[in-house]
């Protein structure tokens, strides 16, 4: 019943059924009948009429696949072989035109659909997966287009017969058990929608959109490509291994490019990477959207382009880019276009990297591509079209005065194009893996093991459901690659880092350069295994910064209003350092220790002292020693006179106090000479403070300016200063009067100051 209603649901919805409903029209009985497609057949073969099975003609033109085949179960296939559909401008009086597609054919899609037949046939001669069950297919061409995909959807839903019955009976005869595609991934989700609800299973190849891990809205949807959440992860990880923190971003304005570079902007925020402009487009937009997303490119300052961009997306852009070369630009590239052979005539875009599907062997596939001639290429019009655009020529009777006949000595085998290119086979290989991934779940739902031999019914009814539930649980080998899907549908993530290299002739080549496995540990996921070529040929790594690194010795100062990778670099303040690039503070040195010239590292402070071996500590220590001898003499003097009137006079206390002063201040000026100690640098100090006070004050600013030793020497020179002058200025004329003048050591001639 829940078939039935979704059937009908669908039926009316899409206005497929002329069916006039009895209650609701006047006229015999017969004509409802007639008019509800109820009456017998004229061959005799009678139909129900009960209002249960009703018999309806589906409106609209029936879209043909490209590529079909019957079999016991029917897989279909929907690929982008076309990149556009013609425009109709619809005037609502007579029925539109079927949709068509325009453009040249994209050689590569013709390769994806050509090896899901590979594989199904394959499959059919095997006698190990569903022996003795034939595999059919029903394959599309999309037009990349959201509006074909959606169509086909519904013909994959129910079928292609114009006249099929509805009711408690519906049955899903019609219905293919399964699909591979979309190529893209708003196609892809288009498509999810509307055969989700009937739980056909789909597969896709190369639909990458993180979205699609939602298993709440696309419960049917699974691949075996990588979702864009990891692709995401390693590009910004990619970014930062090579120290890009300035960078433009452009998109597909999709579904697919929107999510993706969502995802890496997260991703690269996270890393401490800044984006200087990130600009979306899309292939339909105007010439002028397509111009200004170009003249961003050639304007910025950010020499990596980081571009999560459709296949059919960048061919513009690059077009575009191509008419007025910007300055040279690193590009980092998203699977979906970095690994495309056909964009590697853009040689200005060298250097590219970008993260790609590993490569691999498809045993046969070649000679099966291959194995065309122009009689089997006459039967389908999609071969045709290639053949001719291929060669050159028309196939047939007749050609336009300017073309030449296909004559039958055309080879492929001599054709260079992505069609027969089966050395970089990436995508080709999801398309395999997708089909094979349904034959497994197909052969778990109609084949029993018994006694180590698979016996297989193929006139076991099965629904799509059985298929899809089966789908969650596959888990296989082929061709050394291994198939299974997480929870979400998804496989692992597995990339190639792949490099666009210059050849010794001028061409490029795609170089796998390095790889990414999710599944390792933090780490090791990332690892680059050879030499890249960069931008111009260069063997650099090229730089991408909005400020060049601070060196050691500064600290960064963001600009105001600029990201955080645009900054100042300010020099270290006195006393202070920085030892690491980049650094956002400065700190102090350690006691004991003082910066640098550049105030990149912290220096012991250099032990330098005045020694005794050197002139001028030799000169200030006899001047010191002679002092205090000097001192001490005059004490004797004042001692061996001290009944003198003028020894009396100047109070011989005070005075043998003073010289003994002196006397220890001429001394305490050794202290400050030869090596420091903890003891002498105490007490140096502490003699010196004591004598300064004293002495389908001018000593201070020669102290302060005085480096080094010289320090030392000033204070030195205080001390003895001071000190001489003291005993010079008062007891130097005292001794002499005392020693040379006793005639006027008497108290008369002290009291006498008049005299001379």
């Amino acid at each position: 019943m829940e078939i039935s209603a979704l059937c009908i649901g669908l039926i009316l919805s899409l206005g497929l059924c002329e069916l006039n409903s009895a209650l609701a029209l006047n006229g015999s009985e017969d004509d409802v009948k007639q008019r509800a497609g109820l009456t017998e057949d004229r061959t005799g073969a009678g139909v129900s009429t009960q209002t249960s099975s009703v018999k309806c003609k589906r409106q609209g033109t029936t879209r043909l696949p490209v590529f079909s085949t019957d079999g016991d179960y029917v897989i279909g296939g929907v690929f982008s072989i076309h990149q556009y559909v013609y425009t109709v401008n619809n005037n609502y009086t007579t029925m539109p035109e079927p949709l068509r597609c325009t453009g040249s054919i994209k050689t590569r899609e013709l390769r994806f659909s050509r090896a899901m037949i590979f594989a199904i046939e394959e499959i059919n001669n095997s006698t190990e997966l569903l022996p003795g069950i034939k595999l059919g297919y029903q394959i599309y061409d999309s037009c990349a287009s959201v509006t074909v995909a959606v169509h086909v959807a519904f013909q994959l839903s129910n079928g292609l017969d114009p006249v099929f019955y509805t009711g408690d009976n519906c049955s899903q005869s019609g219905m293919v058990k399964a699909v591979v595609g979309e190529t893209g991934s708003m196609p892809s989700i288009s498509m999810s929608r509307i055969i989700g609800p009937f739980n056909i299973p789909q597969v896709s190849h190369f639909a990458t959109c993180a979205c699609l891990s939602n298993k709440q809205q696309y419960p049917n949807f699974f691949r075996t490509v990588p979702s864009d959440q990891f692709q995401a992860d390693a590009l910004a990880k990619l970014v930062k291994h090579f120290g890009w923190t300035w960078i433009g971003a452009v998109r597909s304005d999709s579904d697919y490019g929107n999510n993706g570079m969502a995802s890496f902007l997260d991703a690269a925020r996270k890393e401490g990477i800044c984006v200087e402009y990130s600009e979306s487009f899309h292939r339909t937009h105007p010439h002028s959207r397509i111009q200004r997303v170009a003249d961003v490119i050639r304007r910025s300052t950010a020499m990596v382009v980081v571009a999560f961009v459709a296949l059919g997306d960048i061919r513009i852009l690059l077009d575009e880019l191509s008419l007025e070369p910007s300055p040279p630009r690193q590009w980092i590239g998203s699977e979906a276009w970095v690994t495309d052979p056909e964009l590697l005539k853009f040689i200005f875009c060298a250097g590219a990297i970008g993260f790609g599907i590993e490569r691999s062997v498809i045993p046969g596939l070649r000679d099966f591509l291959l194995d065309l001639s122009p009689s089997k290429v006459s039967v389908s019009p999609v071969l045709t079209e290639f053949w001719e655009d291929a060669f050159n020529c028309r196939l047939g009777k007749s050609a336009a005065k300017d073309e030449r006949l296909c004559d039958g000595t055309e080879d492929i085998k001599t054709l260079q194009s992505p069609y027969t290119d089966t050395s970089q086979l990436r995508i080709t290989n999801m398309v395999y893996k997708a089909v094979y991934a349904i034959a497994h779940a197909i052969h778990k739902a109609v084949c029993q093991e018994t006694n180590s031999t698979t016996q297989c019914d193929k006139f076991t009814r099965i629904e799509s459901k059985e298929v899809l539930t089966q789908l969650k649980k596959v888990n296989f080998s082929r061709n050394g690659y291994d198939v299974s899907f997480d929870a979400n549908g998804d496989p692992v993530a597995r990339y190639e880092l792949v490099n666009w290299q210059k050849s010794e002739s001028g061409s490029i080549k795609l170089v796998t350069v390095g790889h990414y496995d999710a599944s390792l540990p933090v780490g090791q996921k990332f690892k680059v295994n050879r030499n890249i070529t960069w931008v111009d040929g260069g063997t650099q790594v090229p730089v991408s910064v909005c400020t060049d690194s601070c060196p050691p010795g500064t600290r960064k100062v963001l600009q105001k209003g600029k990201p955080i990778c645009c900054y100042d670099c300010i020099l270290c303040p006195e006393g202070e350092i920085s030892n690491a690039t980049d650094s956002p503070d400065c700190f102090p040195c350690p006691k004991e220790f003082w910066p640098n010239a550049e105030r990149d590292t912290c220096l012991p402070k250099p032990v330098e002292f005045l020694s005794y071996n050197e002139v001028l500590g030799i000169i200030l220590a006899t001047f010191s020693v002679g002092g205090a001898c000097l001192a001490i003499i005059t004490a004797a003097v004042f001692y061996r006179h001290r009944k003198s009137p003028i020894v009396r006079a100047n109070n011989s206390e005070l005075s043998f106090l003073l010289l003994f002063s002196l006397t220890l201040c001429f001394l305490c000026s050794l202290t400050f000479i030869g090596a420091p100690s903890e003891w002498s640098c105490m007490l140096r100090h502490t003699a010196f403070g004591i004598t300064f006070v004293l002495f389908w004050i001018t000593f201070i600013p020669a102290y302060l300016s005085s480096p080094g030793k010289f320090t030392v020497a000033v204070e030195i020179f205080a001390i003895l200063a001071s000190s001489f002058g003291l005993i010079l200025c008062i007891f130097a004329p005292k001794c002499f009067i005392i020693l040379f003048k006793p005639e006027k050591n008497t108290k008369k001639h002290l009291m006498n100051k008049n005299q001379p």
